[in-house]
């Protein structure tokens, strides 16, 4: 069953940041794993890894994000400082409060990718970050900002033409300025 699935039904925002969130986790997760598994397999010391895992967790958070909005006919440069204005924020928190779990977690991150303690650290580590993410990304979603700036533009019908001019017309043709 969806995480998703589990918000009331009644609440539309909730649903949108745990979409927010899990979309954010998601890009966090595969940067966070790459980079541990690169920095352990060149011996990077702990800190060198921390920081390649924490770079690749905000470049695959931002291109996740990006990809749908360059689907539906965003130009890059304004796709990146939409993503950026919008998710900075949220992975923020969650690469903070991953880092510090698995920091906490006695050997998780010196016993290497191939044991246990550091897989069951690192779902500990991600599922606290959802936690202390989804109420960030809520508090977003009620202000017009983060994930609903994303949404505005997935649910815009960016293959009409006239979405490129500088006015925007309606269903009935008439013009918006």
């Amino acid at each position: 069953m969806s995480i998703l699935r589990k918000i009331p039904r009644g609440d539309a925002r909730n649903a949108l940041a745990a979409s927010a969130t899990l979309h954010c986790l998601t890009g966090c997760a595969i940067g966070e794993i790459a980079g541990l598994m690169i920095g352990t397999a060149i011996g990077l010391s702990t800190g060198q890894t921390i920081v390649l895992a924490v770079s690749l967790a905000f470049l695959f958070g931002y291109a996740l994000s990006s990809l749908p909005l360059l689907g539906a006919g965003m130009r890059l440069g304004q796709a990146l400082r939409l993503v950026l204005a919008a998710d900075t924020l949220s992975i923020i928190v969650m690469e903070v409060v991953d880092n510090a779990v698995m920091a906490a977690v006695p050997g998780a991150m010196e016993s290497g990718i191939v044991s246990p303690i550091f897989w069951i650290a690192m779902i500990l580590a991600l599922s606290t970050a959802f936690v202390v993410a989804f109420p960030v990304n809520r508090y977003l979603i009620d202000r017009g900002k983060g994930h609903a700036l994303h949404h505005a533009h997935h649910t815009a019908d960016h293959h009409a033409p006239e979405h490129h001019a500088p006015e925007h017309r309606d269903h009935s043709g008439s013009e918006h300025h």
